[in-house]
């Protein structure tokens, strides 16, 4: 994941499908990651972001210890989906991940990934479909600051925003229980899960075909 043109967040996964509904991961609990921090260790939700746009940063590799996401990209559009289920296997929620559409990339080596620039503004959606929105306060404390902020348009944002959630309202894919019941491969989580090399190669251009 991108800001502008700079590198902010890496996550490894294995590709579960990919059809004309979009492009679908599955990223483990405990996989390798990445994430650019300041050099006292501190992320970009660790300060204020007046603060954070003076810090020299690096990108720092980590683990991914967030839970198990089955994550939904389709194409073209603003936004991913992702799934998240509780300890038990029961589906928890659903998580809007609203975004500019993601740009493909493949190496010849065999690397691939998908490049993609975060908004900010999220939205949780709840098996019952009531939702509610997220991180409205880090875009508007964002949006401060044009010179360094990369959301552009943020009445945009809200827009699509506002769209999945009638989709949400009414029970339209992908809100309608499907993958409900995905469960990962257990051999899985044995695959060899690393950082490629290039896994921090420039931003993909946008304007490739």
């Amino acid at each position: 994941m991108f800001t502008d043109d700079e590198l902010v967040f890496v996550r490894c996964g294995v590709v579960v499908g990919d059809d004309e509904r979009g492009l679908r991961v599955w990223i483990p609990h405990g996989g390798p990651a990445a994430v650019r921090m300041s050099e006292d260790g501190r992320g970009i939700r660790d300060m204020p972001f007046a603060e954070w746009i003076t810090q020299r940063t690096v990108l720092t590799r980590t683990t991914w210890w967030g839970p198990d996401i089955f994550m939904l990209i389709p194409p073209d559009r603003a936004h991913s989906v992702w799934w998240f289920w509780d300890w038990r296997g029961q589906f928890d929620a659903w998580y809007v991940n609203l975004e500019e559409p993601v740009t493909r990339w493949r190496d010849g080596d065999g690397a691939v990934g998908v490049d993609g620039c975060d908004q900010d503004l999220d939205i949780w959606v709840w098996p019952d479909r009531g939702w509610e929105w997220k991180d409205e306060d880090e875009l508007e404390e964002r949006l401060a600051f044009p010179d360094r902020y990369w959301v552009r348009d943020a009445a945009a944002v809200r827009a699509e925003g506002e769209r999945l959630i009638k989709d949400v309202e009414a029970g339209l894919f992908p809100f309608d229980g499907t993958w409900h019941d995905f469960r990962p491969e257990p051999a899985w989580r044995a695959l060899p899960f690393a950082l490629t090399p290039g896994w921090d190669r420039p931003r993909t251009d946008r304007r490739a075909p």
